[in-house]
């Protein structure tokens, strides 16, 4: 036996043994949380630089791809294409693994967290890698019926166009995205008007998630105060009913306590421009336009987040974290009874004969809040040598406040059975399908009785505002006749989930429709007109066979000087008396079935 025999021995069983406790401790462990046996490094750009930097676009891409490489309970999925020419991504967090969100919709709720939509707002982009990476992670507590989903950065054109200077207010980080997107628009203006293939393509992910809460991540620009963070929930009356009620009365209150138990004051958005808050403030109105007026339609619960743009970054990126395992949790404790408000929100549309369409801050029915601000005076400016306000940090208060956060009704419409959109209008029938609304198309020429609106008055912007100049204070008049409607055209039943969404876009007065948003503008050119030299021998007959119409044009000319001194203003108005004025002149184009 050779001498080297024996300690081969000994160490080959001690192998042995190694191998085989191995073998039996890996059996007992779950690896299920693991794809890969691969180091990844975790740490963000946010935490590498001791809180003082935002990821890049590609560091946040990468980043969601490898979480989504090492463990199963996160996805990565590419949806369409945004104006940058890249996709959106979105990328989901289910504790058990399971995608297919059909054989999960009904015993889980949605959260989608939107980040970047200004990407010089970053604290949202960092603080949702590290809620992803911690959830995955089992660091912190996973929802047991909630699933999270997250677009990582929505405005992606505006990622790629870093800077460090253009967030003029803003403390931190170092450097930073743009607010406009590829073709410069603001996001949180397109979600009506989807200008942008950014909005398409969002259209296409929340509809696909189909959330019971939305989260919309930004940092602030106006009056400074106390807080990091502050609260912009969709507004409740606007929401209305049950779902309303609960947002304001049940989930705010929650997500208040919650954050207060770990140290982090929050108060509603501040909504003064240089002015003091203690003065008082109303609710941010959050019309369609806008994301979380958007997702109201869909009777989603809304809101965003807007830390404060004069707070560290390190501080308003961890209170946003903070914020958003808040409301994880309280969904999921909710899950059901969210749910089933919202369910209830849904049929109230299909079966209610009004719509409140429009609202306005009821000033007589302010709540009381107490608010934690600085004291404030106008001094002397040492620039412009007028009056400028300055805060002063080191005189904080407590003050009992009035914050408007009611609002009453001013416009109502009643809900039509059906509209009809004849083919012409494509680009509001495209929108519409983009948004899964439903419709059929006549497979003949039809003659149908439908309301008709003319547009009576209108007011139209002075200044482009993203890429339109839009319309307010519309005023229409309404009428019934018989219409001729052609093969193609199409009937769009208000009867379907998306019933919200068509009287906020297709009732011309309300505050963000298609007809504000230059859609229809066409109509309200005149596209035929008259030689007076030619329309004079027919106004005369005109009035010499109607003395009804003569009447009228003699009593228009006593009470209207401007009218009694212009001739062609008084042809122009027998022109349009007469059977040569042309139907389709400030004719509203979209046609109602009353119930």
């Amino acid at each position: 036996m050779s001498k080297f025999t024996l300690p081969f021995l000994e160490i080959f069983m001690k192998k042995l043994w190694l191998i085989l406790g191995l073998a039996i401790s890996f059996s007992s462990c779950d690896f299920s949380k693991y794809k890969l046996v691969k180091d990844y490094d975790f740490e963000t750009r946010f935490e590498k630089s001791g809180g003082k930097e935002t990821g890049t676009y590609e560091d946040v891409i990468s980043y969601y791809e490898k979480l989504a490489e090492a463990y199963p309970s996160v996805d990565l999925i590419e949806f369409g294409s945004t104006d940058s020419g890249y996709p959106l991504h979105l990328a989901i967090y289910n504790a058990d693994g399971e995608f297919d969100l059909d054989k999960i919709r009904k015993s889980h709720s949605f959260i989608l967290i939107n980040n970047g939509i200004h990407p010089g707002e970053s604290d949202g982009i960092d603080a949702t890698m590290m809620l992803f990476r911690d959830m995955a992670g089992d660091s912190i507590n996973s929802p047991k019926n909630t699933i999270v989903a997250t677009i990582p950065i929505y405005n992606v054109g505006g990622a790629l166009n870093r800077n460090s200077g253009t967030r003029t207010n803003q403390n931190g980080p170092k450097e930073y995205g743009f607010r406009g997107n590829a073709r410069n628009y603001d996001l949180n203006r397109d979600f009506i008007k989807a200008d942008t293939k950014n909005a398409q393509t969002f259209y296409e992910i929340f509809h696909y998630i189909d959330p019971e809460v939305f989260i919309d991540n930004h940092v602030s620009n106006g009056a400074d105060y106390q807080y990091t963070l502050t609260h912009l929930f969709t507004q409740h009356d606007k929401l209305g009913g049950n779902l309303g009620k609960y947002l304001n009365e049940t989930m705010m209150p929650a997500l208040e306590d919650s954050l207060k138990n770990k140290n982090w004051d929050i108060t509603p958005y501040v909504n003064v421009f240089n002015d003091v808050p203690e003065a008082g403030f109303s609710q941010f109105m959050d019309s369609p336009r806008y994301s979380t007026g958007y997702t109201t339609l869909w009777n989603t619960l809304g809101m965003m987040v807007e830390t404060h743009m004069l707070k560290r970054y390190d501080r308003r990126v961890y209170g946003t974290y903070e914020l958003m395992q808040s409301m994880i949790r309280i969904t999921d404790k909710e899950s059901s009874r969210i749910k089933d408000l919202r369910n209830q929100a849904k049929r109230k549309y299909l079966t209610d004969r009004h719509y409140n369409l429009k609202f306005e801050v009821d000033e007589e029915n302010p709540s009381k809040k107490d608010f934690k601000g600085y004291e404030a005076e106008n001094i002397a400016s040492e620039v412009t040598g007028g009056e400028r306000l300055k805060y002063d940090d080191n005189k904080k208060f407590t003050k009992e406040i009035e914050y408007y956060d009611n609002f009453k009704v001013t416009e109502e419409v009643e809900i039509p059975r059906a509209y009809v959109i004849p083919q012409g209008w494509w680009q509001v029938v495209d929108r519409l399908r983009m948004n899964n609304i439903k419709m059929e198309s006549f497979d003949r020429d039809t003659l149908i009785q439908v309301e008709v609106y003319k547009i009576e008055d209108y007011d139209t912007s002075k200044n482009p505002y993203e890429g339109h100049y839009p319309h307010q204070n519309t005023k229409v008049s309404k009428s019934t006749e018989e219409v001729h409607f052609r093969k193609g055209d199409f009937l769009v039943t208000t009867f379907q989930d998306g019933a919200r969404y068509l009287l906020e876009t297709l009732e011309p007065t309300a505050t963000d429709s298609f007809f504000n948003w230059n859609f229809f503008d066409t109509v309200l050119q005149q596209k035929e007109g008259f030689s007076p030299y030619v329309f004079e021998d027919k106004a005369k007959e005109l009035l010499e066979n109607d003395a009804d119409l003569q009447r009228e044009f003699d009593q228009k000319k006593r009470e209207d000087a401007d009218f009694r001194n212009n001739w062609y203003a008084q042809l122009d108005w027998l022109h349009k008396q007469s059977s040569n004025y042309e139907e389709a002149h400030l004719r509203y184009p979209i046609f109602r079935l009353p119930r």
